[in-house]
């Protein structure tokens, strides 16, 4: 016998995830029908460090939420086509900072159109007050949880000492 349907409404953390879910997924088929010739991991890297400059491997791999390891491959690819580099951090010679080269350009203008068509679909039917509205809330939630981490963060630094 089956359970009875649900009669709430999904909780905002469900929703939340749920949308980062598909809308991640169609990016990344905005990606592979762009024809630049990256993977999507490989267009996500280049976007992130356009929008991040001067971050650490370790620091643009949290970013993405992906391990580093699997960050250490789309460098490696990107680095062989020209589009990154990865340069010696001034402040840890044992880090490394990564940057985009100029021949970056052309593929980070075909990521934004991609990445727009997907925006577009996701917010198809939203007016432009709706849409600046939910980057506002979205912002803010982020922002709120942003805030809670670095602040467990200090705390377990604290407790260490």
């Amino acid at each position: 016998m089956r359970p009875p349907p649900p009669t709430t409404t999904p909780q905002l953390g469900f929703v939340l995830v749920d949308a980062a879910r598909l809308y991640r997924a169609r990016i990344d088929r905005a990606f592979e029908g762009a024809g630049l010739g990256l993977t999507p991991g490989e267009a996500r890297a280049l976007a992130h460090i356009n929008v991040n400059p001067g971050l650490r491997q370790s620091a643009l791999a949290e970013k993405m939420s992906v391990e580093p390891m699997t960050l250490v491959g789309f460098l490696d690819r990107l680095e062989a086509l020209g589009l990154v580099v990865r340069e010696v951090d001034p402040t840890d010679r044992r880090a490394k900072i990564v940057a985009l080269t100029d021949a970056a350009r052309p593929y980070l203008d075909g990521i934004e159109q991609a990445a727009a068509r997907a925006r577009e679909e996701a917010t198809r039917g939203f007016s432009d007050e709706e849409r600046a509205q939910l980057r506002e809330f979205l912002d803010r939630i982020r922002g709120n949880l942003a805030r809670d981490c670095a602040g467990r963060e200090a705390r377990l630094k604290e407790a260490r000492r």
